[in-house]
């Protein structure tokens, strides 16, 4: 896949630059968001800021995977890159939340193409003696990007403007583009294969509508209204015709077939368990610090620290132990520190000090971070370098999905959450509407034109939500455990002078 005229340490500058970019900007527009709702207006339409992205790098990410193997990695790295700064651009002159979250869909289409590419040629262009370590250091950038990401976006939004979080990624990506381009040279000899366009539309046409009737209902429309039936019926509809497509295609967008393997099929909906329950961390907590803490967005920024300096501790550990021990071993020590991590999190309330948050982050950064390095390793274990574009692509995509079905149906569990306790606290809410939008409690120049026992209630409601979203988010946690303990007891072998990969089994 490669040639010896490419410059390796300048490769994974320019691949590690690319994640880092793609990975930092969910976690920078997370600690900004209470800024921009307040700026922009459209809380009910808050939701589409992250959700919006994770669609689009949903949709891009199985296309591209398959794209890579058929046509190079190079041009599609390329073309992601080029996609998101554009997007990224955009996002800064975005004048509501409605052009915001379009032009986050926008920058979605190229991070659909940044991450799996970017994991699929480090497995390209170095042995396996040499992958762990680097698979735990692009993990740990995940880490690394959360840290500055919030710290990044607290203090642009506090002393710049919100518009800057996305300008930010400009430089850095045209640094990245400069260093791909320049140093990494392919050598392509990929048999041309079809494109199972068929597949790509219907996947992403169900996911829109699922994600459009879990969002709506019981909010603009009644759960039983003929909006969100047909919502839910288009879903069904084009999720059958998805897997007759997938069956019968050639070349399918994900290939069923790659499930047969238990290595694979655990690892990859490890992914969607961890990403789907993850997920609320970063979205809720900067919420609960800003709401219920008070303070400016600088002080949600660095109250993530702790978490994702355990994210950077558990992923570069991931990466040094495959080596040394099963994925299986590694991921169970991963699993059962994520579910004290998120246990810990549903105990949240105003009396909760900041130590004792700092702690129950750290230990769900630490639980998580095994999952970037390890599950990115063991989820192409078995397949030779045709398929590893497909098989990353796949297993990123399940996590992607995770993700976008975590913020929208642990969004819903929390809005409700939030509506029912407000209720309960002002009776018929009268009292909490004439001070506006409760979360407007997230500014603090908001908080002090709001009387102290209004406040007092609105911040237990908000805080009471958010632990109770986080109790419901054990689910997906847990069941991360389960199918930990249903991963083979595969490890990481490593050949002498290996030259080529192994030849793919996919049925391990």
């Amino acid at each position: 896949m490669h040639t010896k005229e490419s410059n390796l340490k300048l490769v994974v500058a320019g691949l590690l630059l690319g994640i880092l970019m793609s990975a930092m900007d969910n976690t920078i527009v997370a600690s900004a968001m209470g800024t921009i709702v307040s700026d922009l207006g459209g809380l009910d339409k808050i939701v589409w800021v992250t959700s919006a992205y994770m669609v689009m790098v949903m949709a891009g990410t199985p296309i591209f995977g398959k794209l890579s193997d058929m046509y190079g990695r190079k041009r599609f790295f390329i073309f992601g890159l080029i996609v998101f700064l554009i997007g990224s651009a955009l996002c800064g002159t975005a004048a509501s939340i409605t052009q915001l979250s379009i032009y986050r869909a926008i920058q979605g289409v190229g991070g659909g193409a940044l991450m799996p590419i970017a994991f699929t040629i480090v497995f390209d262009i170095f042995p396996p003696q040499k992958r762990g370590k680097l698979t735990g250091l692009f993990g740990a950038v995940f880490g690394i990007s959360s840290v500055i990401g919030p710290l990044l976006g607290a203090y642009i939004t506090d002393f710049v403007g919100w518009n800057w979080i996305f300008y930010i990624n400009v430089p850095i990506g045209i640094v990245s583009f400069f260093l791909i381009m320049t140093s990494y040279k392919e050598s392509v000899s990929h048999a041309k294969q079809r494109i199972d366009w068929g597949g790509a539309f219907t996947l992403v046409a169900g996911i829109i509508c699922l994600m459009f009737a879990l969002e709506l209902g019981g909010n603009q429309y009644a759960w039983d209204s003929a909006t969100i039936l047909g919502l839910f019926a288009g879903f069904a509809v084009f999720l059958i015709a998805f897997i007759f497509i997938e069956q019968n295609a050639a070349e399918p967008v994900i290939s069923f077939a790659m499930f047969r393997g238990r290595l694979f099929a655990t690892s990859s909906l490890l992914g969607l368990f961890y990403g789907s329950a993850f997920i609320v961390a970063t979205v809720y907590i900067p919420i609960y610090v800003q709401g219920v803490y008070g303070g400016s967005a600088t002080n949600s920024g660095l109250i993530l620290m702790p978490m994702m300096i355990g994210t950077v501790i558990g992923s570069q550990s991931g990466g040094l132990l495959t080596t040394k021990t099963s994925f299986r071993n590694i991921m169970l020590l991963s699993a059962v520190c994520f579910v004290a991590g998120i246990f810990s999190l549903s105990t949240l309330t105003p009396d909760t000090s900041r130590l004792l948050l700092n702690a129950f982050m750290a230990l769900t950064g630490f639980g998580v971070g095994f999952s970037f390095s390890v599950l990115s390793m063991s989820s192409i274990h078995h397949f030779d370098m045709r398929q590893r574009g497909s098989a990353t692509s796949t297993s990123t995509f399940l996590r992607s999905l995770g993700m976008t079905l975590g913020i929208t149906i642990f969004g819903i569990i929390q809005r409700n959450s939030f509506t029912s306790e407000l209720s309960t606290a002002f009776g018929d809410g009268a009292q909490a509407s004439s001070f506006g939008d409760p979360r407007s409690a997230l500014t603090p120049e908001a908080r002090a034109q709001i009387p102290a026992p209004v406040l007092e209630k609105i911040t237990n409601s908000l805080s009471s939500s958010i632990a109770h979203t986080f109790m419901w988010a054990i689910v997906p946690a847990v069941l991360a455990v389960v199918f930990v303990l249903l991963m083979p007891k595969d490890r990481l072998t490593i050949q002498p002078k290996e030259s080529q990969p192994a030849p793919a089994s996919g049925q391990r």
